[in-house]
C-alpha cells in the first residue's frame, strides 16, 4: 500500500480583509489570500510573493473574519484541493485552493497597522485578551517563567546556540538517534 500525502503549511500576509459567508444551512465559511514571499529572488534582485487562495470553515473561520485584517501576518495548516465548475462562457473552470485545518494568528491584531488599534481595543478590558485571544494559557505560562526566574527556561529572545567561543557538552543521552 502506498501512503498518499497531502499537506501545506503557509506563512505570509493577508492581502485583504478576509470574506466570511454562511452557507444556506448556517455554517460559517471564510475566504483570503495569503501573499507568501519565496525564499530567492529574481534575475533584478527583487523578492517575489505567491498569492495562494485559502478557504476554513466553522468555529475557526468566524475567528479568522474577527481577528484578521488586511496585512496581518499568519500561519496556515492545511490542504490543497482542486475544484470545478462551469464557466458562464460554458467552459470548465479549476480552482486550486488550501483548504485550512487551522490558522495561527502571528502577530497582535494591531501591529502591522496603527490606525486600527482604535477598533481593538474598543469595550475595554484587558488589551493582551484582545490581541492574543487564543493564546491566553501560553502568555500566562510565559509571565510564570520569567517571574519565576526557572533556569531550566530559555527566553524566546535569546539563541539557545549561542556559546560564546565555549566548547557545547552534550552526551549521548541528549541525541535523539
Amino acid at each position: 500500500m502506498i501512503l498518499m500525502m497531502n499537506r501545506v503549511i503557509l506563512v505570509g500576509r493577508l492581502t485583504k480583509d478576509p470574506e466570511l459567508r454562511y452557507t444556506p444551512s448556517g455554517v460559517a465559511v471564510a475566504t483570503f489570500t495569503l501573499a507568501v514571499n519565496r525564499s530567492f529572488t529574481n534575475q533584478q534582485g527583487e523578492r517575489e510573493a505567491d498569492f495562494i487562495n485559502c478557504v476554513i470553515w466553522r468555529r475557526p473561520a468566524e475567528n479568522v473574519a474577527n481577528f484578521l485584517k488586511k496585512g496581518s501576518l499568519a500561519g496556515v495548516d492545511g490542504r490543497i484541493q482542486t475544484r470545478n465548475y462551469e464557466g458562464q462562457d460554458g467552459r470548465k473552470v479549476y480552482v486550486t485552493e488550501v483548504m485550512a485545518e487551522s490558522v495561527q494568528f502571528l502577530e497582535p491584531k494591531n501591529a502591522n497597522n496603527q490606525d486600527r488599534g482604535n477598533a481593538s481595543s474598543s469595550g475595554g478590558g484587558n488589551q493582551r485578551n484582545q490581541d492574543y485571544p487564543f493564546n491566553q494559557n501560553q502568555n500566562q505560562n510565559q509571565n510564570q517563567r520569567s517571574n519565576n526566574n526557572n533556569q531550566g527556561y530559555t527566553r524566546l529572545d535569546e539563541d539557545p546556540f549561542a556559546n560564546d567561543g565555549q566548547p557545547i557538552d552534550i552526551s549521548d543521552d541528549d541525541l535523539p538517534f
